[in-house]
This record gives structure tokens, C-alpha cells and sequence, in this order.
């Protein structure tokens, strides 16, 4: 399955603009590099520059986290889940949708196009967000739905700018491989694995840390591409998946070291 493709059809059918993905290097002073798809809006969520005819938007941008509030460098390398260089999937409402028809276009593309089963679903809500749990179980029994706090569940893109809480989706691989102590849902284990971060795009945090209600509630969300493969095939390890096969083949030919060799890191 072409992921990317299938994904900006989706959200195309759904009445979303399509749009490329920005530079890794954004023209935003509070930013080193573009670390999220809602970057290159982030002036139309503010309410800076008017919303575009069509308020709906839909891309597939690469993201690198290093440094600053989400900083993932230091965790690539060390799981089975984390790069340098990573694809976002994502949709976009500027003041049209919320949080319904966010929750139910995340449903229908993760159950009927990617094909994952609904019993392996588990979901994350803020802890104060009591209508995203209604919402959520419409289609998950709620002893699936977690609630959690700040830390986990509620999203901004800097230490200013537009944020709010948020809903994550997380597929359980289950227990046979997974024995750590933090393999359980809400642990730091790989046995749940977040694919989809749900933004409830609500608020603006000014620099000395004032939220401020936004224009108009919006939506932005944020799906690993890289994790999305591997699940679909069976792969247990992001770097096993065959979008990164080519590389690893690759390298090992260049450095002549297999991967597998006793210079491999832990992925």
C-alpha cells in the first residue's frame, strides 16, 4: 500500500486541499527546524492571514525534532520507533471541523483503509477532556480510552503558539514480544505504539506563558508515516520495514559491515 497516497486521497475525498510539504528550515524565528505539519500554518490557526477558501488541508511533511520542546535525537538510535528525519501525515481544519468529525475521519481511515483491527486500538484523551471521551466511545469500549495529563495529552509546537489538548491513537502489538516493565498502555515499552496525535487546536500561548482562546477551534494532526509501514508489515522495528531496507542495504555495501554486525547499534 502506497501509505502517503492513500492517506491525502482520503482526506481529499473529504473536501482537504492537498498541500507539499514545507522546508526543513521554516521562516519562524522560535524554530530551528519544521517540527510538525501544522508549521506551515500556524498563521492562518493565529488568525494572522485569512483562512484559504477552501478551510480544510491535508499534507505529508517532513519533520526533524531536534532540540527545543520536542527534541527525539536523542531517543533515535535507542528504540524502535524514533529518527532523525521523519514523514507527517496529517489533516488540517482552520475554524471549520472539530473534534467529532476529527475523531471520526481518524476512525474510518485506521479501521477500513489501513485495515487495523478495532480490538487492538487504544486511546489517550486529556484528562480534562471529557467530550473527547464521549466521542471516542462511539467506537472504543472505555476501558481502551486513557486519560492523561499535560505532559502526554496536550500539544504545543514551541514554548509559544498555537496548542490545546489532544487524543492520541495507539495499536497494541501485543504482549508475546513484549515484556518490559514499561510494556503496558501509557509506559514509555514499544507494546503500545502511538500512530496518530489528534490536535484540539484551541489556544495560543503567548511568550510569558498566557493562553489566550484562539479565532476559532481548529484541528491538526500529526500520523507517523514510518510507524504506519512497519505495522502493516508485521515489522516489529521501524528499521526493518521495507522503506528502510534500500538504506540499510546501502550503507552495509558502503561500509561493508552488515547490519546485523556487532557495530550495530541497538536500531
Amino acid at each position: 500500500m502506497d501509505i502517503r497516497n492513500e492517506f491525502l486521497q482520503f482526506f481529499q475525498n473529504k473536501g482537504h486541499a492537498i498541500y507539499p510539504s514545507m522546508p526543513l528550515v521554516p521562516n519562524d524565528s522560535t524554530l530551528l527546524f519544521t517540527n510538525a505539519g501544522m508549521v506551515q500554518f500556524k498563521d492562518i490557526f493565529t488568525g494572522m492571514v485569512p483562512r484559504p477558501s477552501i478551510p480544510r488541508a491535508t499534507s505529508s511533511q517532513l519533520c526533524m525534532r531536534a532540540g527545543g520542546k520536542h527534541n527525539d535525537l536523542e531517543n533515535v538510535g535507542y528504540t524502535a520507533r524514533h529518527h532523525t528525519l521523519f514523514e507527517m501525515l496529517g489533516n488540517f481544519s482552520f475554524g471549520d471541523y472539530f473534534k467529532e468529525e476529527a475523531i471520526l475521519f481518524a476512525w474510518e481511515f485506521v479501521t477500513k483503509n489501513l485495515g487495523f483491527k478495532p480490538k487492538d486500538l487504544y486511546i489517550s484523551v486529556h484528562e480534562k477532556d471529557d467530550e473527547a471521551v464521549k466521542l471516542w466511545e462511539k467506537f472504543v469500549p472505555f476501558d481502551r480510552i486513557k486519560k492523561m495529563g499535560d505532559k502526554d495529552n496536550f500539544w504545543q509546537m514551541g514554548d509559544s503558539g498555537p496548542c490545546g489538548p489532544c487524543s492520541e491513537i495507539y495499536i497494541d502489538q501485543g504482549e508475546k514480544h513484549f515484556k518490559g516493565s514499561e510494556d503496558y498502555f501509557g509506559g514509555e515499552g514499544d507494546r503500545f505504539l502511538e500512530i496518530w496525535n489528534l490536535v484540539f487546536m484551541q489556544y495560543e500561548r503567548s511568550n510569558d506563558g498566557v493562553l489566550s482562546p484562539l479565532p476559532k477551534p481548529s484541528i491538526d494532526t500529526g500520523m507517523g508515516l514510518e510507524r504506519v509501514q512497519a505495522l502493516l508489515e508485521h515489522k516489529l522495528n521501524n528499521f526493518d520495514s521495507s522503506l528502510f531496507a534500500p538504506l540499510m542495504a546501502e550503507i552495509s555495501e558502503l561500509t561493508s559491515l552488515d547490519y546485523a554486525s556487532e557495530f550495530q547499534p541497538s536500531f
